[in-house]
C-alpha cells in the first residue's frame, strides 16, 4: 500500500513509546465524561424527590424525609463535581504532556534522521520545505493531540453511556433518539473525505510560502542590489493568496458540517420531547425519568457537533503526519554495512588512491575513469576549468555520494568498507562555500572539536592568517559572527574555515578553493603556512589560483571529467598545455 495511505495507523505505530500515558489519559477522559454526564441524573432525582416525596428513587436507599433526601443528593452532587474537576485536570495534564512528548520526539527524530541523509536528499528538497515539516507540521500534530483525541474519546463515552441509559429506560424512545446518530457519523466521514485533499493542499501552500521566505532571507543582498523588493512582495502576496484560497475551500466544507448536524439533533430532541412527554402524561413514565431523558438528549447529541472541529483537526494533523512520516521514511543512498570497520589514520599515513573512478549525476557523466594517487604525507594539486569534476572528487572521497564504478582507497582499503563517521573524522575539508554558524569566532574555529583548548584555537588562527584581525576586535574570539558569518568579510570567513580544519587536525586535508575569497596578502600568509599545515598530512588542494598548488608534489589537470595532464609545476610548464597557458595568463605573461 502507498505510504501516503493510513497516516493514523502509521502514527499509532510511531507513538508506541507513549502507550502507557495514552491509556491513562484515555481513562481520565472516560471518567471525566462519566462525571460530566451525572448532573442530568441528579436533576432527575431532585425532580423525583419534589414530585413523589417519600416514594422517590432516593427513598429506596433508606432516606425517607424529603429534607434528608435533598441533603444526601447535595452531598452526592458535591462529590460528583469535585471528581469531575479532578479528572478534567488529570486528562488535560496527560493529553497535553503526551502532545508535547510526541511533538518533541517527532521533531528530534526528524532532525536526527535528516542528519543521516546524504547530499542528494538536500539537493531534492529545499530548506523551506524541510523547515515547514519540522516546525509547522509537527505543531499541527500537537494541536490534534492536545484537543481532538480527548474530545473523540469523550464523545464515544457519551454515546455509549447515554445510549445504554435510553435503551434501559425506554427502548422505543431510544430508537428514535439514536436514529440520527448514524447519519451524523456518515456526515462526519463524508466531510472527512472532502477535507483530506484540501488540507494536504494547504500544507503544500504553507511549504511554498516557507520556501519563498527562506530564499528571500538568504538572498536579501541580491534583492536589495537589484531593487526587486516590490517584485518579491508581489510574489509572496501571490503565495499567501493561494494559501488563503485553499483555506477558504476547506472552510466552506468544515463550516457546513454543524448546520447539517443540527437538523439531526433536532430530530432526536423532538423525539424525546414528544414520545417521553406522552408517556409522562399517560403515567407510564415517571416525571423524574422524563426529566433525565430530556437533559441527556442534549448531552448526547449536542457534543456530536464537535465532530466538525475534531474532523477539521484530524485532517490537518493527518496531512501533517503524512509529511513528517514520509520524511522519516526517506532512505540515504550512501549505505554503510553493519560490519563496517573503524578507520583511525596516523599522521603521516593516509595514502589516497582514486582507482578507475567514474561517477554520474542523474545519468550525466561527471567523472570518467579517474586514476589519481596521493602518497601518504604528500600533497597534490587539482586544477581545471569549472565543471571538470574537481569538487565532485572530494565529495566522493567524503562519501557525500557513492560512486558507480571504480573505487577510492585509503591505505589500500576501499572507503566503502569504513564506518562513515570515522571516515569523515579523519578527513578535514575547507570548502569554497564557507559556512559559519551563529556564535562567536572562537566557537566557529572550535566547531567539531569540543575538547579543544583556547591555545589551539589561537594557534590555528595564527596559521590561517586571521590572528591579527581577531586581536583588533574589542571582544576578540568572543565576537559574534552573525548568521552565516554576515558580520565578516568573505576572506575572513575563509580564514576561519581554514583555522577550523587546522584545529580538527585530520591526517587527510582537502582545500577546495580555500584561498578563493582572500586577498593577495592573506593568501601569501596562508601559502607560507601551508608547509606547516601539510607536515605529516596528506593534502589535496583544489584551486583556480595556480599559486596555491605550485608547490604540490604533483599537480593533476582535469578536463571534462578526465585527467588531461599531470606532473610537477615545472613539468607542466614545459608541456605547453592547459596548465602552462593558465599560468601565463595568471602571471601576466599573456
Amino acid at each position: 500500500m502507498d505510504k501516503n495511505n493510513k497516516p493514523l495507523s502509521r502514527f499509532l505505530r510511531y507513538s508506541h513509546k507513549q502507550k502507557r500515558q495514552i491509556y491513562l489519559a484515555s481513562l481520565f477522559s472516560v471518567l471525566n465524561k462519566i462525571f460530566d454526564i451525572a448532573p442530568p441524573f441528579l436533576i432527575g432525582a431532585a425532580v423525583d424527590i419534589v414530585v413523589k416525596k417519600e416514594n422517590s428513587m432516593i427513598s429506596h436507599l433508606g432516606f425517607v424525609a424529603q429534607e434528608t433526601q435533598l441533603v444526601f443528593l447535595a452531598v452526592i452532587t458535591v462529590i460528583v463535581w469535585a471528581l469531575e474537576s479532578i479528572t478534567e485536570y488529570m486528562e488535560k495534564i496527560y493529553w497535553r504532556n503526551i502532545a508535547q512528548d510526541i511533538q518533541h520526539s517527532m521533531r528530534i527524530d526528524a532532525w536526527q534522521h535528516l542528519q543521516s541523509l546524504d547530499m542528494s536528499f538536500f539537493e531534492k528538497y529545499s530548506s523551506g520545505r524541510i523547515m515547514s515539516i519540522i516546525n509547522d507540521d509537527v505543531n499541527q500534530l500537537e494541536r490534534f493531540l492536545d484537543v481532538g483525541a480527548n474530545s473523540l474519546i469523550q464523545i464515544a463515552t457519551t454515546v455509549v453511556i447515554v445510549g445504554g441509559t435510553y435503551f434501559y429506560i425506554s427502548p422505543s424512545i431510544a430508537f428514535f433518539t439514536m436514529l440520527p446518530t448514524p447519519f451524523i457519523l456518515i456526515g462526519a466521514f463524508y466531510f472527512q473525505t472532502k477535507l483530506a485533499p484540501r488540507y494536504a493542499d494547504i500544507r503544500e501552500k504553507v511549504t511554498q510560502m516557507n520556501e519563498r521566505l527562506t530564499n528571500c532571507l538568504g538572498g536579501i543582498t541580491t534583492i536589495k542590489s537589484y531593487t526587486t523588493e516590490k517584485w518579491e512582495v508581489e510574489q509572496f502576496r501571490s503565495d499567501s493568496a493561494s494559501y488563503q484560497e485553499s483555506n477558504r475551500q476547506a472552510i466552506r466544507f468544515s463550516s457546513a458540517f454543524v448546520p447539517v448536524i443540527r437538523v439531526f439533533i433536532l430530530m432526536g430532541f423532538t423525539s424525546v420531547l414528544l414520545l417521553g412527554g406522552w408517556k409522562a402524561i399517560e403515567g407510564t413514565m415517571e416525571v423524574g425519568i422524563y426529566s433525565i431523558l430530556i437533559f441527556l438528549t442534549q448531552r448526547l447529541l449536542w457534543p456530536l457537533t464537535g465532530l466538525a472541529q475534531i474532523v477539521d483537526l484530524y485532517e490537518r494533523a493527518m496531512a501533517s503526519t503524512t509529511r513528517i512520516l514520509n520524511l522519516l521514511d526517506e532512505k540515504s543512498q550512501v549505505i554503510t554495512s553493519d560490519n563496517a570497520r573503524k578507520i583511525d589514520i596516523n599522521h603521516g599515513d593516509g595514502k589516497v588512491a582514486f582507482d578507475n573512478l567514474s561517477f554520474a549525476y542523474d545519468e550525466k557523466k561527471v567523472l570518467d575513469n579517474i586514476n589519481i594517487c596521493v602518497e601518504a604525507g604528500k600533497s597534490i594539486g587539482i586544477i581545471g576549468p569549472k565543471g571538470s569534476g574537481k569538487t565532485t572528487l572530494m565529495k566522493l572521497l567524503l562519501r557525500f555520494y557513492d560512486f558507480q564504478t571504480g573505487d577510492i582507497l585509503i591505505d589500500g582499503i576501499s572507503i566503502k568498507d569504513f564506518d562513515l563517521q570515522s571516515l569523515r573524522k579523519n578527513i578535514g575539508l575547507v570548502s569554497q562555500d564557507v559556512f559559519l554558524f551563529q556564535g562567536t569566532i572562537g566557537e566557529n574555529i572550535a566547531y567539531g572539536s569540543p575538547d579543544v583548548n583556547k591555545d589551539s584555537i589561537t594557534k590555528a588562527a595564527e596559521i590561517s592568517g586571521i590572528s591579527s584581525f581577531v586581536s583588533s576586535l574589542p571582544q576578540g574570539y568572543d565576537t559574534i559572527v552573525g548568521e552565516r558569518g554576515q558580520k565578516l568579510s568573505g576572506g575572513q570567513r575563509q580564514c576561519i574555515s581554514i583555522a577550523r580544519a587546522i584545529v580538527k587536525n585530520p591526517p587527510i586535508l582537502i582545500l577546495d578553493e580555500a584561498t578563493s575569497a582572500v586577498d593577495n596578502e592573506t593568501e601569501a600568509v596562508i601559502q607560507k603556512s601551508l608547509e606547516e599545515i601539510s607536515r605529516n598530512r596528506t593534502m589535496i588542494m583544489i584551486a583556480h589560483r595556480l599559486s596555491t598548488v605550485r608547490n604540490a608534489d604533483c599537480i593533476f589537470v582535469m578536463d571534462n571529467g578526465k585527467v588531461a595532464e599531470h606532473g610537477t609545476h615545472e613539468q607542466l610548464l614545459k608541456n605547453g598545455q592547459f596548465y602552462s597557458r593558465a599560468w601565463k595568463v595568471q602571471t601576466g605573461e599573456r
